[in-house]
């Protein structure tokens, strides 16, 4: 990955609480796996920022690198990799999730 590309996710990351990595957007996923994620999220939290990696094929490579994880979507809080569509459902089952986006937390 080139360092302008990293220093792009990596801006993003830190830049939003919430980011979730997608293919598509919050209204319209263009994938199950991002419409799960994004089902969970909108049960949760009434705005968070969403990236189209569909938008921005340098970005959509990059990122799996950045995270050291192969798919997407990918979720991010307070700057921190929480994992995919799988890993988020089973936090959001066992409210892990709703801790960790909690104010404050």
């Amino acid at each position: 990955m080139s360092d302008p590309t990293h220093d792009r996710i990596d801006a993003l990351v830190k830049e939003h609480r919430v980011l979730l990595f997608m293919k598509g957007d919050r209204r319209v996923p263009q994938c199950g796996f991002s419409a799960t994620v994004v089902q969970i999220l909108d049960s949760l939290l009434p705005e968070y920022a969403t990236f189209d990696v569909l938008s921005d094929d340098e970005i959509r490579q990059a990122i799996k690198e950045y995270s050291s994880w192969p798919t997407i979507p990918q979720l991010y809080v307070g700057g921190e990799f929480q994992g995919g569509c799988d890993i988020v459902r089973e936090l959001y089952e066992t409210g892990e999730l709703q801790q960790l986006l909690a104010p404050g937390a």
